[in-house]
């Protein structure tokens, strides 16, 4: 059974070395700012456009609040269950962990990788809206899977993200975000791990239950409350140490090109580093190019793909620049993080002389907010739960896909019951396994949307020139 494992373990690092190594990061990078150069920078030129379509519309239209459509979910609820999926443990733990390894500096490479991510999160809910379909009962069905079958007409890549996805939902969208409540709650509340379990098997279970609509429902009451309570929480660390915030930018700006840190060290943090780990963190975090967040933003009630895919935008602009930035600046500003000596723990002990994410996260919380360490896992708690059920929907479009309506129910049933062996499991091999199997998603998907960018192109062309009108 070792051997197995070791074989397993050798396995899933050479893949997990390619899928996040330097040249499919480069990738992503590089698909994020073809649509961002076809689209005359939408991001950034439709700013006022896009901001008014998505989060100023939800104090101003009451349609993209609430649908009259059975069959679909609200604007707002897609963007909500999106933001369940991507708004995890990555902004906390995972963000807090980039700096740890890879120094300020990689909070540069995060926010650029957002930045281009934009776009291709723009895309792929373009893409999404235009080639979805209802299916038998009537449900809108859409996805990477779908418009990699329909409009590269090319089943077996949609086969291959299908299977991906369908492996992943199980891995980071399940085991691993149980863990991290499990083990949270047990830390700072002292709560057994098989207590949490069961109780969110139960909470998990009468949620998926009633489909796209209830988990929908759920998510936009937990996820503004749990954004607004993280980011208030954070702002209020950072406003005490107001007089850091400039030397927090100013070294994240120096370090993200410094070709050799201060210090000298084995793995010292260096501009390659901050790259690799800033980039991946960013695209972990948000999932642009991943083709995960499709799956729910196709069931909106939306007529213009265009407006979707500009939901898409503000996804990763609420995930990535806003909750992953708050998290950036309470660790840099709140005086827990000191990079030489971080420097020095990676140079003598490796990686596992580092604290871990969660409690770096958890020290700079606890500088202002007592009991900062309950706070967090409160935090993770909420984020962590969310992802679930957001992750629940993206495995059941990829099983409706690969085995038809018959086979949802099975996979929910097995989907509630992997989480009781997420809490109580030890889960180090399943992380790295998920990790991989997540950024494997990307392959087919950030192929399929380099080959039908034209279609994005023209789209917003054809909308732009219609908003002129």
């Amino acid at each position: 059974m070792e051997n197995i494992l070791t074989v397993v373990e050798k396995v899933n690092g050479i893949l997990n070395g390619f899928i996040w190594g330097p040249y499919m990061l480069v990738f992503f990078l590089l698909v994020g700012g073809m649509f961002t150069i076809r689209t005359g920078f939408f991001q950034i030129t439709q700013i006022r456009r896009w901001m008014e379509a998505t989060f100023l519309s939800v104090f101003k239209d009451h349609k993209v609040l609430k649908t009259e459509d059975k069959h679909s979910i609200s604007q707002f609820q897609s963007l909500c269950t999106a933001l369940a999926a991507t708004i995890g443990t990555g902004n906390i733990a995972g963000v807090a962990t980039a700096i740890a390894l890879g120094g300020p500096g990689a909070v540069f490479w995060m926010w650029l990788s957002a930045f281009l991510g934009m776009m291709t999160n723009y895309a792929e809910n373009t893409l999404g809206i235009k080639y979805r379909y209802r299916n038998e009962r009537g449900d809108w069905t859409g996805g990477a899977m779908i418009y990699i079958e329909r409009g590269l007409h090319c089943r077996w890549l949609a086969v291959i993200f299908s299977v991906f996805c369908f492996l992943a939902s199980f891995g980071i969208g399940n085991m691993t975000q149980a863990n991290s409540i499990a083990s949270g709650l047990k830390s700072s509340f002292g709560v057994p791990v098989w207590v949490t379990a069961v109780v969110i098997m139960v909470f998990v279970a009468l949620v998926i239950v009633g489909g796209i609509k209830r988990i929908a429902s759920v998510t936009e009451k937990i996820v503004p409350f749990m954004a607004v309570f993280y980011i208030a929480g954070g702002l209020v660390v950072i406003g005490m140490h107001l007089e850091a915030v400039p030397q927090a930018f100013a070294l994240i700006f120096r370090e993200a090109f410094n070709f050799q840190a201060a210090g000298s060290g084995v793995l010292g943090y260096g501009i390659a580093v901050a790259m690799k780990r800033g980039i991946s963190r960013g695209v972990f975090s948000n999932e642009a190019g991943l083709g995960s967040s499709v799956m729910v933003h196709s069931a909106s009630d939306v007529e213009e793909p265009v407006v979707q895919g500009m939901w898409g935008v503000f996804e990763v602009f609420a995930d990535t620049i806003v909750v992953c930035t708050i998290t950036c600046l309470t660790i840099l500003t709140s005086g827990v993080y000191d990079m030489d000596v971080y420097l020095s723990s990676i140079a003598a002990g490796g990686e596992d002389a580092v604290v871990s994410g969660a409690e770096l996260t958890a020290s700079a919380f606890a500088t202002v907010i007592p009991h900062g360490d309950k706070f967090v896992a409160i935090a993770i708690m909420m984020f962590a739960f969310s992802t679930i059920l957001g992750w629940s929907y993206y495995g059941e479009r990829a099983v409706e896909y690969l085995f038809g309506i018959k086979g949802i129910l099975p996979y929910k049933i097995f989907f509630v019951c992997v989480i009781f062996a997420g809490c109580t499991g030890s889960l180090s091999l399943v992380w790295d396994i998920a990790d991989t199997l997540n950024g494997f998603m990307s392959v087919p998907n950030l192929i399929a949307i380099t080959l039908l960018s034209g279609e994005v192109v023209q789209m917003t062309k054809t909308y732009l020139e219609k908003s002129k009108k």
